[in-house]
């Protein structure tokens, strides 16, 4: 399988995934890994109608997206990998799936969040999820479209690895 992105949003599929990246990245496959989404048919009959019809979708609880993108590995299909959150992320690596860049798209405001970016807030357990993410080995950019400028998110969250 060919993993093309692997991105943090917690709206998961909206307009930027659907209009932006997946036909700039020609994504023939979304792969969302989180629990509670798997859990909602209502939010994965909606997810299903937002993308285009020839675009496969999986919808799988983080340790059961990982077992189906480790098995996939050398498929053809250009794959967009989809959480709401950087622990998912940590759950797909500790699992075994292997890539090397993670992209922050949109983590929203909720109470304890502080503003990093234009759509990125994030809690201390976020912090330190992304830190130990980058701590692995990966690059963790913000970018909210493919035209969009480039953010070092762990630049942006300070040099002291230390909090990971």
């Amino acid at each position: 399988m060919s993993i093309v992105l692997v991105r943090i949003d917690d709206r998961l599929i909206h307009g930027q995934i659907v209009e932006g990246w997946v036909p700039y990245l020609k994504i023939e496959r979304v792969v969302v890994a989180s629990a509670a989404a798997a859990a909602d048919d209502v939010q994965k009959a909606l997810m299903r109608l937002a993308l285009p019809e020839a675009v496969e979708l999986h919808v799988e609880d983080p340790v059961c997206a990982a077992r189906a993108l480790k098995e996939a590995q050398t498929d053809r299909y250009r794959t967009l990998v989809l959480t709401p959150g950087p622990q998912e992320i940590l759950a797909l690596l500790d699992a075994g799936v292997r890539f090397d860049r993670v992209n922050v798209g949109g983590l929203h405001y909720t109470v304890g969040r502080v503003q990093l970016g234009r759509a990125i807030f994030l809690s201390e357990d976020d912090k330190r999820a992304l830190r130990a993410i980058a701590k692995k080995g990966l690059c963790v950019e913000g970018r909210g479209l493919p035209s969009d400028r480039e953010q070092d998110i762990i630049a942006l969250l300070g040099t002291d690895m230390e909090g990971a």
